[in-house]
């Protein structure tokens, strides 16, 4: 894999963990520097982002152990626990949201969401929030 590729998948991958990243930029700017490479950033971008997600996912089902139901009653959490009891997975698709797509993949492994269900769920909705991103850099840049 190219050294573009790789620094993409880097860079979705923390960015979907607790850790702080900006794959949107590093996406843009790929993509000006190498626009031939679009759909090649933008499955790497989408995988990436989605095992990162799932990295939180598996730190909420870790979390079990330390977290109890009245904690999660706490206001941080209320926005995220109320959209997966509403919508179940298909919550997930938001996960590519700042802030509250970090808790909904948290959560969603705390409250044992399906494994297979919920990777499907958050790589759709991460890779259409990057096909914007690709589609709308091409379209200014291309």
């Amino acid at each position: 894999m190219s050294v573009e590729a790789w620094l993409m998948f880097s860079a979705a991958f923390t960015a979907a963990t607790i850790l702080p990243g900006g794959s949107e930029a590093v996406l843009i700017g790929l993509l000006s520097r190498v626009p031939d490479m679009a759909l090649l950033l933008l499955l790497v971008a989408s995988l990436g982002n989605t095992l990162g997600s799932m990295t939180s996912y598996l730190l909420g089902r870790l979390g079990r152990m330390k977290i109890t139901p009245e904690q999660l009653q706490q206001a941080k959490y209320q926005r995220g626990v109320r959209w997966l009891q509403q919508y179940g997975v298909w919550a997930l698709l938001m996960s590519w949201a700042p802030v509250i797509g970090d808790v909904l993949c948290i959560l969603a492994g705390w409250l044992k969401l399906p494994v297979a269900l919920s990777s499907i769920m958050i790589l759709i909705g991460k890779t259409i929030r990057y096909s914007i991103i690709v589609a709308l850099t091409l379209h200014w840049f291309g």
